[in-house]
């Protein structure tokens, strides 16, 4: 499953309504793939919900050496294929992350995601977090 922000949130924090569904999705998978964008935009929406900020970055740095999560770091051909993925959906909302993780579950075979974002549902995906 690719790991979204709104459900790595959920996960983080325990306050969130979807805090125990999402930990039980995150540890009933084998596959867990994310990346360093879903990890930024985290951050900043960590920060918007006024959410203690080391702990946090705690959480974050731990995702990014996790050997159990594969963490891609988005290349410049990764971006541009994401920027072209919103160039031909413009009736879309698409964030510039979610366009990297739909062109990564795309490509690597991907049909689900952690994440609470009807944007997936919209390009054809499963969220786990309804």
């Amino acid at each position: 499953m690719l790991l979204d922000t709104s459900g790595l949130l959920a996960c983080l924090d325990a306050s969130e309504s979807r805090h125990d569904d999402a930990v039980a999705c995150y540890d009933s998978r084998a596959t867990r793939l994310t990346h360093n964008y879903v990890l930024a935009e985290l951050i900043a929406l960590a920060q918007a919900r006024r959410l203690p900020r080391d702990p946090v970055i705690r959480f974050v740095a731990q995702l990014s050496v996790d050997r159990d999560i594969e963490m891609i770091w988005v290349d410049r051909a990764l971006h541009h294929q994401a920027i072209s993925l919103l160039a031909a959906q413009l009736d879309k909302t698409y964030s510039l992350c979610d366009a990297v993780s739909m062109v990564l579950m795309r490509n690597r075979g991907l049909q689900e995601a952690l994440s609470t974002d009807h944007h997936f549902e919209q390009a054809g995906f499963s969220i786990l977090l309804k």
